[in-house]
């Protein structure tokens, strides 16, 4: 979708809208596109999308005995 200067600013949050839904918008000064608005994706991981990249032993969650924390971190 292209627009001029003028729309774009009076539709701004509208434009926005449409670029994070994944549209490219062009914003144009007497008929020349001059940018480009898109949506930046997130370097956030997604929360669940490390699933089945790794197991965990059996055991993993039980306490530590004294004796394997002072070998972790010593006495």
């Amino acid at each position: 979708m292209e627009v001029n200067v003028h729309e774009a600013k009076s539709q701004l949050s509208r434009l926005i809208q449409r670029a994070v839904a994944g549209e490219e918008v062009i914003i144009a000064k007497a008929g020349r596109p001059l940018v480009k608005l898109v949506r930046i994706d997130s370097d956030r991981p997604e929360l669940g999308s490390a699933r089945g990249a790794f197991m965990l032993p059996e055991g993993w969650d039980l306490p530590l005995t004294d004796a394997e924390v002072e070998d972790l971190f010593g006495a």
